[in-house]
């Protein structure tokens, strides 16, 4: 088919608005709520967003940062002095800033490291490594620019550091994959070396796994030995190794739990995955793969982006009214000049447009929007949901401005065949947003207590 310019834009400011990024046999398990409340919550959380930004991506990156001061890798005044300094919708004027307070915070850890004081270096150093992470994260409309790498090597050595005056043990693993490897940390609950139920945890599409720390620490608190790691796509192995994005996950899970079969310290016959963002895509497509895990979390659940997409294209009618999904990829895939500038045009004028481009151009190692979005369309669990045969918490937030209404969330759970629970965060006490960020309290409490009954890990 050759669409029309009129429907090439039409396509075009549909996406900009349409972000699926989302980075167990009873009924779902949702939080009451009614029309009334879930709207009235919407609105509450649209005005919460908006602490010191009006910028909606801006705004909730600066709610992802206020996050990790659940866990002690943040403090609230250092953050809000920051992004009060910050020119709204400005990508580099939000990595000067941070870059900034960075920069002091790091210098001041190592003062206190050389004075003696290292659990003050240490906490300086978590918090550190947070803020370089925080800084880079729109940088990547020039996969060139020297400070992706700069900035996130600092980060990581800022973890490393803390993590090294830190008293929980750990490892940094290599994970054989390929013909390379790919970057771990595992988190032991003690040094005795006795088998213990493992949980794998993985990051989506812009994360680095640093940020899962937090989540390991409450593995940790709770027994279980915790291995994080980073696959194709992500962190170290896109800015380091320029190894893109793949959907076939199933073959980045497999030498995962390989690996960790192989260390004397693991339960093999208890091992959960949980994937975060995006990683509520990818996670489920590899449980499908291999009957060695035990239980899975969704978080928050993702079905398939190219239909997701294709379904809000068809709500526009038109031309795209019988257009199918097939369709709509392959002409992506001729990388449509009409498109590509309809596009840029909308990144020209949203933020959360441009760094969602952006970003994606990045990890999928790409050069045009069109190019992109093909690639994502392959992430789909259609067809494969339904051999996931672990126990599976799928999760959303109701005012998750990434999957509007739980609509992912709810179609992956509906696929499923397997034990299964869905549970939809209410936004009443702040836990609707993206992967519940901002109310770990909550978060924690829920996906944990059901992983705990699952694994056999209660009390």
């Amino acid at each position: 088919m050759k669409p029309g310019r009129a429907y090439l834009i039409a396509i075009a400011v549909l996406i900009t608005i349409v972000f699926t990024i989302s980075a167990g046999c009873t009924g779902p398990a949702q939080q009451p709520q009614d029309s009334n409340a879930t709207t009235e919550a919407n609105e509450s959380a649209a005005n919460s967003s908006s602490l010191i930004f009006a910028d909606p991506e801006f705004a909730f990156e600066l709610r992802r940062t206020l996050g990790a001061t659940y866990s002690g890798e943040a403090d609230i005044g250092e953050c809000l002095a920051t992004a009060s300094r910050i020119d709204e919708g400005d990508f580099e004027s939000w990595y000067s800033e941070w870059k900034k307070t960075t920069d002091a915070i790091r210098n001041a850890g190592d003062e206190s490291l050389a004075a003696g004081h290292n659990v003050t270096a240490m906490e300086a150093y978590y918090r550190a490594a947070t803020y370089y992470r925080t800084a880079e994260f729109f940088l990547h409309g020039n996969s060139t620019d020297p400070r992706i790498v700069e900035t996130w090597e600092k980060s990581r050595e800022a973890f490393r550091d803390a993590l090294a005056l830190d008293d929980v043990p750990y490892e940094i693993v290599e994970i054989p994959y390929e013909n390379t490897t790919l970057p771990g940390y595992f988190y032991m609950v003690d040094d005795s070396g006795a088998p213990r139920p493992l949980l794998i945890i993985q990051t989506g599409f812009d994360g680095c796994q640093e940020e899962l720390h937090p989540y390991a620490m409450e593995g940790i608190k709770r027994g279980y030995n915790v291995l994080t790691f980073e696959g194709p796509g992500q962190g170290e192995v896109i800015r380091v190794q320029h190894i893109p994005f793949r959907a076939g996950w199933e073959n980045v899970i497999e030498p995962v739990v390989d690996y960790a079969l192989n260390r004397s310290d693991v339960d093999k016959g208890r091992i959960a995955l949980w994937g975060i963002s995006l990683g509520g895509c990818l996670a489920p497509r590899g449980a499908a793969y291999d009957p060695r895990i035990t239980a899975l979390i969704a978080d928050g659940g993702t079905y398939d982006v190219g239909e997701n997409l294709l379904r809000n294209l068809q709500e526009g009618g038109g031309e795209a009214a019988n257009m199918t999904e097939e369709d709509l990829k392959e002409w992506l895939q001729t990388d449509p000049v009409e498109f590509n500038e309809a596009i840029r045009d909308a990144m020209d004028n949203d933020s959360g447009t441009r760094w969602l481009n952006e970003n994606g151009m990045f990890v999928f190692n790409v050069s045009t929007p069109a190019q992109f979005w093909a690639k994502w369309m392959d992430f789909s669990l259609a067809g494969i949901a339904e051999n996931i045969s672990c126990p599976t918490l799928v999760t959303a937030g109701a005012a998750d401005h990434f999957d509007p209404d739980a609509e992912q969330a709810q179609e992956l759970y509906d696929h499923l065949t397997c034990d299964r629970e869905l549970i939809v965060f209410s936004d009443e006490y702040g836990a609707g947003s993206h992967c519940q960020l901002g109310a770990f309290g909550q978060s924690l409490a829920s996906k944990f207590d059901w992983l705990d009954e699952k694994m056999g890990m209660k009390g």
